[in-house]
């Protein structure tokens, strides 16, 4: 226990970073409208000067670019010499990020609230404590470990305890610095537990669901504690110089998750370069967190009836159907696309009913960009559930992956209220063999 414990101080020493710090650093709103436009910012993309807050750049989708202080001149030329328009959004990104982490001064630590949020600390124990207060239906689950030697840690919910049961997975905090992922799906626990309402008492009670509201685990703690901007895992095993990339070293530290799952891996929107953001790692399932979730599943799918898989990320306000290569006439390779669109359409204009947040239904490549490897993909694919969807969560950019803490609770209260509609669709078109 004793070398175990050093090992881990070891691992993690050596991979950290100084802090980085975003004081300072604007945020510009940049809108490609040309193809020649989109070549120009994927040239200054691949320069690495700058943080592109979406990873695709296409014809009409609004990306955030985040530049330095000492980068701004630079970075205007840039625009300038290509005849890009720019808005400066944000002043001083530091400032949502001082703004996303304040905590209130004075708490009741026996109460977990939707007001800021949470560490992985915070979370798990909240979590233990929850399943103890509902034990007659809800348990821990742990599916594995990370780098670090961190819990992957879930709950199941099981009203049902007999029988050929149907199973929903929700899967959360993929990515590091998608803060508000986790902060839904533990909503959804509380929802799933303590709610009256009918709908959502439905559709906790339907199924056993196995929610997971932080599958990062080192990359979320890394969030908070070394760079908020943050995206991957921890893994250090591909770590390497990224000089030649004009990057950091410990951007080689870690893998992108949801590009690691064995489904059309490193086919497209998807990197090789271990210093790469969207870095999909030496090989599908090369990472302990996706593993993990794939053999949990596949020991499922022998259990009882794959149902659900649902995908929580940030932001753009989109709910993605599969496949994300796919687009135009191409996305009926997904069998049961048409149903997945009405069901996604009935649902996201009941979550819009409840702030007028408004969500876009579709392909990742027809609505966001192309993506590869992605777990929500993989669990149509590969693991064959019938209903998959991918939330991408508030906002449009105005924060992006920053939002404040004000917005927590309306996210989760909207978001159940779409879910609770989409489930009623799904019953309505014969997924079940139950009666409502």
């Amino acid at each position: 226990m004793i070398i175990k414990i050093l090992l881990l101080i070891t691992i993690i020493a050596v991979n950290k970073a100084e802090y980085v710090n975003y004081r300072n650093h604007k945020l510009y709103r940049v809108t490609p409208s040309s193809d020649k436009e989109v070549q120009a910012l994927l040239d200054i993309k691949n320069n690495n000067d700058f943080l592109f807050w979406l990873e695709g750049v296409k014809v009409g989708l609004e990306n955030r670019i985040d530049v330095a202080q000492e980068k701004q001149e630079l970075f205007e030329k840039y625009l300038s010499d290509a005849s890009i328009k720019a808005e400066l959004v944000v002043d001083d990104v530091q400032s949502l990020i001082d703004n996303q982490v304040k905590r209130p001064l004075v708490r009741n630590t026996n109460e977990y609230v939707w007001d800021y949020y949470q560490t992985l600390d915070e979370i798990y124990e909240w979590m233990d404590s929850f399943a103890a207060a509902h034990s007659t239906v809800a348990s821990i689950i742990n599916i594995g470990y990370t780098a670090e030697e961190r819990p992957i840690k879930g709950m199941v919910i099981d009203y049902k305890k007999i029988g050929d049961p149907y199973i929903g997975v929700i899967e959360g905090g993929l990515h590091a610095r998608e803060w508000i992922s986790p902060a839904t799906c533990t909503w959804i626990i509380k929802e799933f537990l303590t709610s009256n309402d009918p709908g959502v008492r439905s559709m906790a009670e339907d199924v056993v669901w196995y929610i997971f509201p932080v599958t990062n685990p080192d990359g979320y703690v890394y969030s908070f504690t070394d760079n908020r901007m943050w995206r991957k895992n921890r893994n250090p095993a591909m770590k390497t110089s990224c000089a030649q990339w004009n990057l950091p070293d410990d951007m080689s530290v870690g893998v992108d998750l949801n590009r690691n799952f064995d489904f059309l891996w490193m086919t497209v929107g998807a990197s090789s370069n271990p210093c790469a953001i969207t870095y999909a790692g030496p090989a599908a399932f090369s990472e302990q967190e996706s593993l993990a979730l794939a053999n949990l599943i596949n020991n499922l799918s022998k259990q009882g009836s794959l149902l659900y898989y649902l995908s929580y990320h940030s932001f753009t306000q989109l709910l993605l159907i599969p496949y994300s290569h796919v687009q135009g006439k191409d996305v009926l390779e997904a069998d049961n696309y048409a149903d997945l669109f009405e069901i996604g359409i009935k649902g996201m204009d009941k979550l819009t009913a409840r702030h007028n947040t408004t969500y876009r239904v579709g392909t990742s490549a027809d609505i966001l960009y192309e993506v590869s490897g992605a777990g929500f993909d993989w669990a149509k694919g590969g693991a064959h559930f019938p209903l998959v969807f991918l939330f991408e969560l508030r906002d449009t950019g105005n924060f992006g992956f920053l939002l404040p803490p004000e917005e927590i609770i309306p996210n989760n209260e909207e978001t159940m209220d779409g879910m609770v509609e989409m489930h009623r669709a799904v019953r309505s078109m014969g997924y079940y063999r139950g009666s409502a």
